[in-house]
């Protein structure tokens, strides 16, 4: 059964739910909501009370979704791409990505361990091999040379 979202209150109804599985942010739910048929000024007024009331924080969705993807194995770079592509401000994105509290070394080293079981590449096609995953993962080129060399970042 699907639900008509001709009045405020259905809406408003219909964010809340979403907002209730996950953060989202402003333009993610704009989205979704005018997939579901929603007109767009009342997307907007629900969405203003709903950021007024502090049901919906970009700075929330932010802090969310940085911590998931760094737990799940991604760098900065991706991260920041990802957010990007999800409508969000760069200045927004860069300062979260600061404030998330993350070692992305750490980050780093552990998503290697997962991957390649600890081991320092033994020749070239090896050392390339790790750092293209690694790279794509969205760890900066300066920090897989340090780890893949065996240096550690302090150097």
């Amino acid at each position: 059964m699907t639900v008509v979202l001709d009045t405020l209150v259905a809406v408003r109804r219909t964010a809340m739910d979403l907002l209730a599985r996950r953060e989202h942010g402003r333009v993610e739910l704009t989205r979704k909501l005018r997939q579901r048929g929603a007109p767009p000024e009342m997307i907007e007024t629900a969405l203003d009370r709903l950021t007024e009331e502090g049901l919906l924080s970009e700075a929330r969705y932010l802090e969310s979704f940085v911590s998931y993807r760094a737990r799940s194995g991604y760098g900065p770079a991706r991260i920041r791409e990802e957010l990007s592509q999800r409508g969000l401000l760069r200045a927004d994105i860069d300062l979260a990505l600061r404030e998330c509290g993350i070692s992305w070394q750490t980050q780093l080293e552990d998503t290697w361990r997962r991957k390649f079981a600890g081991h320092l590449p033994i020749d070239a096609r090896e050392r390339a091999k790790q750092g293209r995953f690694l790279s794509y993962r969205g760890f900066s080129m300066e920090m897989i040379s340090r780890l893949l060399s065996g240096r550690d970042l302090d150097d």
